[in-house]
């Protein structure tokens, strides 16, 4: 049964410490909004929801809201909800917080199985695909369309004269705003609209970015042994190299980096591991931080999946760890569209300049009017409510596939499942090419683990990437069905 948790509401990204529940929960607020993450005015969760969210009874969240409404934390006023009050206190450094950890699992080995094509699909050629499991891609077909109209139609009618112009190329005020106080809220990140630039897209990030750091000197950036080799190549076009950090059953071994001369960045999925799926514990998320401050270098943070998750409570950004060192990026591809062509980073002082100037060179951005959408979107809280419902959905069916899986295969282990749009399923090994065969002559469309493994890894799994969020509600189950079909 889905947590309730799940389907109302904003979110609000707190770290509670200890185990006074009340105490620590208004230590966290007042952290949040001290630090300058919370904005004044700032609406927070109702005390229902936060309840929910963070596991506590709902008098235990009501009586910590009322005891700061007493001290003058927060405001309560009947329609209004509670918010952050208005406070003059001084912006100290970006505090740290606990991370949880979720470990990756690995495959059990087994026989192979057989690679001739299933009976009935004939011979010479696989049957073109009819059902898409690739990773990667929201169910299209529920974009929020009716909502997204309502949002572009009042973000027009308000839009000055001037939105139509080429503009800043960090992006449009209205947006960058509204990102930082969704991230601050949602994410936990330190986020200022001023360090924050609006991109169409991961891989333009990332390639204004590898620019940037080529630019300064930086000889290599350091990659994960599982990823997209599209961003290696994007990586390497600029100039960089791209060494390959060691992985082990807790993920990316980040105490590797000091050992790897002339490297002066890192990219990472470290909320949630690209495709395997696990969370990166918390000394390797503690030692790449420390790592960036030794060097002088950088975290560049892939949280492309971030706001997805379902039987953990969220691990908030690595930013949060240090925004002077970690380099966030974030997209709209996952939890709307990748059409929209709508992404931002949140950068450390030292490159915000720098990379806006880079982004100006070529001015390759997302068009005004979808920006100005985007943050009326944000701000009425249709954003909210959206990955909401997407979340209850796309956690009905990754439990729709566990047990389809644990009832025709009960050999087959499914992990990298706390979170995101996909699961890996590990297969025996030696078999994940006969597999993708069987599944090509069935008609499905999945990719292989070792798709994603780089050149230099030696292969040590094998393995499905199953991106359950991808098919339409009319096509989910006859991809189910064709999943288990391949199955040993």
């Amino acid at each position: 049964m889905a947590n309730d948790w799940a389907t109302f509401g904003a979110d609000l990204h707190l770290e509670v410490r200890g185990t006074r529940l009340r105490a620590g929960l208004m230590d966290a607020l007042r952290e949040a909004v001290r630090s300058g993450r919370l904005e004044a005015g700032t609406r927070l969760p109702s005390s229902r929801q936060l309840a929910a969210d963070l596991g506590m009874a709902r008098n235990t969240v009501a009586d910590a809201y009322a005891e700061l409404v007493a001290e003058g934390w927060l405001t309560a006023r009947q329609g209004s909800g509670t918010r952050v009050a208005r406070r003059a206190a001084p912006r100290p450094p970006a505090p740290s917080f606990p991370e949880l950890s979720a470990s990756l699992e690995q495959g059990r080995s087994r026989s192979p199985r057989p690679s001739a094509p299933p009976a009935g699909t004939g011979r010479g050629r696989p049957a073109a695909p009819v059902h898409n499991l690739n990773s990667g891609t929201p169910d299209l077909a529920s974009f929020p369309r009716a909502d997204w109209l309502k949002a572009y139609r009042r973000a027009l009618t308000d839009a000055p004269n001037e939105a139509f112009g080429y503009g800043d190329p960090r992006g449009r005020p209205e947006l960058r705003a509204a990102l930082a106080e969704y991230l601050a809220r949602a994410r936990g990140v330190h986020a200022r609209p001023e360090r924050i630039v609006v991109c169409a897209g991961f891989v333009h990030g990332l390639m204004l970015i590898g620019q940037v750091l080529r630019a300064r000197g930086v000889r290599d950036v350091a990659v994960e042994s599982y990823g997209l080799g599209l961003h290696d190549g994007l990586l390497r076009r600029a100039g960089l190299g791209t060494p390959v950090l060691a992985f082990d059953e807790r993920g990316t071994r980040t105490e590797e980096l000091a050992a790897l001369d002339g490297c002066g960045a890192v990219l990472m999925t470290a909320a949630h591991q690209y495709p395997l799926g696990g969370a990166l514990p918390p000394d390797r998320r503690a030692a790449v931080v420390d790592w960036a401050r030794a060097s002088g270098g950088f975290v560049l943070e892939d949280d492309y999946d971030g706001e997805f998750r379902y039987d953990r409570q969220p691990v908030g950004a690595l930013q949060g760890l240090d925004p002077e060192r970690v380099v966030y990026f974030g997209t709209a591809s996952k939890s709307l569209a990748p059409g929209l062509r709508l992404a931002w980073m949140v950068l450390p002082k030292g490159l915000a300049t720098e990379v806006a100037a880079a982004k100006g060179d070529v001015d390759w951005s997302s068009g005004a009017p979808d920006q100005l959408a985007f943050a009326e979107f944000l701000r009425s809280g249709a954003y909210d409510r959206h990955v909401r419902a997407m979340r209850l959905r796309y956690r009905r069916r990754r439990d729709q596939l566990v047990a389809a899986v644990a009832a025709h295969s009960p050999e087959t282990r499914v992990s990298g499942i706390a979170a995101g749009l996909h699961a890996v399923l590990a297969l025996p090994p030696g078999t994940e090419q006969a597999t993708l065969r069987a599944a090509a002559w069935r008609g499905l469309a999945v990719q292989g683990v070792n798709r994603f493994r780089r050149p230099t890894v030696p292969p040590t799994l094998d393995g499905l990437v199953v991106g359950y969020a991808t098919p339409p509600d009319s096509g989910w189950q006859g991809a189910l069905q064709a999943l288990c079909g391949v199955l040993p």
